[in-house]
Order: C-alpha cells, then structure tokens, then sequence
C-alpha cells in the first residue's frame, strides 16, 4: 500500500519534509505538496535578499526534490479556504504542517501604528515581489529611515535602502520596485540595537558586505562600540572587530550614510497623520542581565521606521497553537493522531535554511514510526475534492512557465538572470495564457 502524505507550505521545510518522506519510508510514497500561492520555495524566494545570489541558488536542491516522481506541487490551495484539516484526513493518511513564520514581531510602543512604521517583513515583501505586497507600497520619499533590529534581515533591508537601483539591475527585484528604488530621496539610514555589538545577532559575512557599500558610509560611535572582556565567541569576536574598525574610520562622503547604533531602545514613535520621529532612551544592562533604561533620550527625525526584532507563526485554522510560544504544540513533530508539524511553525524562528532539513528528518521519522503498521486511508482524492470546489491548483509545470515568463522579461529588459512578476493575475496569465 502507498502512503499518502500532504505536506502544508513549500517552504525549505514542506519540501525537506517532502525529500525526507521519500528517503526514509520503507513503503511507496507519495507527497501532495500544498501551498496558498502560484510559486513554491517560499523564504528562498521572498525573504532572501535579491543581491545574495548565492543563497537564492538553493531553490535549484528544492526544484530536485518537486521533480522527484513521488511528489506533486499544488499551488493556490489554502487551507481554511479551499480545503480543511478534516478534508485533508479524509484524502490523505497523514499531514505536515510547514507554513513558517510569516509575520514580525512587534514594538509595542505609543505611535507604532502611524502610516510609515511597517513590519520589516513587508518591506523585504515588497522588493522580493511577494504577491501579497502591492509594488506601489513604498514610495521612500522620506531622507531619513530608522531600521530597529540588528539581526541578518535588519542587515538586508539596511544593505538594500544603501545601494542605488542601478546595483540591483541585475537581480531579480519587480520592475515596479526597481523602478521605486531608482527614485528612492533616503539619504540617512539608522540601525539600532537595544544591546552593546557583543549581543548582535547577524553573522560576520552579512556585517561585512554593509563595508563594502559603494553608495554609503557606514559609521559607528566608538563609545557604543566598546565591550568589557574578551570572552566571546569567534563569531562575536568577529562582529566587534569590524565595527570597532568602522568606528575608527572617517565618513568619505558618499550618497548615503549608514549609522549602525546600539544601546538604544525605541520608545515612542512620533508624528500625527504619519511617521515624523522615533524616540530612543540609552540602555544599559541591568545586574540580572536585562535592558533597562538610563533615562538618556535623543530623537531622530526619520520618516519611516522599519521593525526587524523578530518572525513570529500565525494560526492554521483547525491547528492547535500556543499563543505564548507562538508555535504548534509538539512531541519530535507530532501534534495529533496523524498531525505533524516542521520548520519555524514547530521550533520557533531558529537557525538557518538548512536547519529546517535535520528538522523535518525528524519529523518525518515520528510519522512513520506513529504509522507504521497501521491501515491506509489515503487516496489520490484531493483533484477530485479540489475540482468539486472549483479549484483549480497551479501546477509544477505551470510554475515552470511563470518562472519562463520571469526569464523572457529579464531579456526583454536588459536585466538579469530573470525578473519576478508582480501579482497573482500576472502569474496566472502566464502559466495560463
């Protein structure tokens, strides 16, 4: 007998866990692999920074694992709209829950709410052509943007407000970014830390590339770059040593300037119709190791401020979910009788893309231990529920020609590799001319 598995998000962990359900199972095996929008990889696609090629390049392992003979791509299909956790029990003999983390965590503070202070998400949406974010969203017709965040996505979007358009030509950003970037009035860009650069959380490469911005200065104040002790590990090490050198070199007067800021926590966010200023108090660790305000403040005059503190999972309808961990409650990725769950929806926003691969191994070896020996209720019953719903899913070979379609308008414009299309209907039209 086959078993029959759905897995929910294609995502590196929907498609490791689809790779692993192939590898480990003993049995035949087919994976129906389900996500909301017309083009899989998810994070691959629309959270990795256009400009790092070199990550974005493992969709060509993900693309391996779809072209597997066990495996079918469903795009389109939502849960809670087109099918249900009950639908899917009935079709398949067990299901993996792999939806991520989709949303920023956030502030918290009076004035968050003005037009102007935006998820960092929704920004890096938006020059990744994520359907979801219109490409008219931002306009950057603000001179200064505060940045709150000192982890790797903070470091991106800082990178990616830094360089002009013409240095993003080549990558894959919409046109309609491209274009929006091109005209782009930022002149000052803030990064802000509420701990010293000992507790950052990028990696010394991403803090490197900001060194190399050839549009932008990058400065740092020696007084927030200075540590007590040396007992760090290599990679903190490594972070303190290029800042503390950035901090002792003088601005050569480029376009833009980057300050990248620390022990500085956002207070309030000003302004009345939309952003006019942010807040910040001087911090200091307190003896239990918390931040804690010294009563110091300074206000900047930015236009827009752009949170990055943190990914957090929403809810699956009809999926258990803890609102104090922000996950799907779990035992090695068992969440009920023939519910599983991998990823960032299992563990919480940690580690790197290819964390999610011994991730989901695990996963998947609960599942088929929890199934072994047990009678099959799975079919090849999701067209046929689908179809009667008047779904029609997006399929593997139909992602193929929206990624053709991304291919011609690169050339047609004279850009890169390719050129993301923008929107649902511009998919749709061409996998579906």
């Amino acid at each position: 007998m086959t078993l029959h598995v759905a897995v929910i998000g294609s995502g590196p962990a929907g498609i490791y866990t689809a790779e692993a359900l192939v590898k480990q199972s003993a049995e035949p095996v087919a994976v129906d692999v389900l996500e909301r929008l017309p083009t899989p990889y998810g994070l691959v696609r629309y959270g990795v920074a256009p400009d790092h090629t070199s990550i974005k390049s493992i969709a060509g392992y993900l693309r391996r694992v779809l072209e597997l003979p066990q495996v079918r791509f469903f795009g389109g299909v939502t849960l809670g709209t087109h099918v249900s956790v009950e639908d899917l029990l009935g079709v398949y003999d067990a299901v993996v829950y792999c939806t991520g983390a989709m949303v920023d965590r956030k502030l918290g503070i009076p004035g968050e709410n003005l037009p102007g202070s935006v998820a960092a998400t929704d920004f890096v949406n938006w020059y990744c052509g994520h359907p979801d974010v219109d490409p008219s969203r931002f306009t950057l017709d603000t001179s200064e943007v505060a940045v709150i965040g000192v982890g790797n996505v903070a470091v991106d979007v800082v990178r990616v407000l830094a360089k002009t358009a013409e240095e993003l030509r080549a990558t894959d950003v919409p046109h309609e970014v491209l274009e929006r970037l091109g005209q782009s009035q930022v002149k000052a860009i803030h990064m802000i830390g509420r701990r010293g650069p000992e507790h950052a959380k990028f990696t010394l490469k991403e803090l490197r590339e900001l060194g190399e911005l050839a549009n932008a200065d990058v400065c740092v104040r020696p007084e927030e770059a200075a540590v007590l002790g040396t007992d760090f590990p290599r990679q903190v090490q490594g972070n303190i040593k290029v800042l503390q050198q950035w901090a002792a070199r003088e601005p050569v007067g480029r376009p833009r300037r980057l300050d990248v800021r620390f022990w500085l926590r956002p207070v309030e966010i000003l302004g009345t119709s939309r952003v006019e200023g942010l807040r910040l108090e001087r911090t200091r660790l307190s003896d239990d190791g918390r931040v804690a305000g010294t009563g110091e403040y300074e206000t900047l005059p930015v236009g827009m401020v752009l949170r990055s503190v943190g990914y957090q999972s929403v809810p699956l309808p009809g999926v258990p979910f803890s609102e104090k961990t922000m996950t799907v409650p779990n035992a090695a990725g068992r969440v009920r009788d023939r519910e599983y769950v991998a990823g960032w929806l299992k563990r919480g926003p940690t580690g790197v893309i290819g964390t999610n691969k011994s991730d989901a191994a695990e996963t998947v070896r609960t599942l088929l231990a929890d199934l072994d020996g047990r009678q099959r209720v799975g079919s090849d019953g999701i067209e046929a529920l689908l179809a009667s719903r008047g779904v029609q899913p997006v399929t593997y070979e139909e992602w193929l020609a929206i990624e053709a379609a991304e291919m011609e308008l690169a050339r047609s414009l004279g850009r890169g590799e390719r050129v993301k299309l923008v929107g649902l209907e511009a998919m749709l039209r061409a996998c579906r001319p």
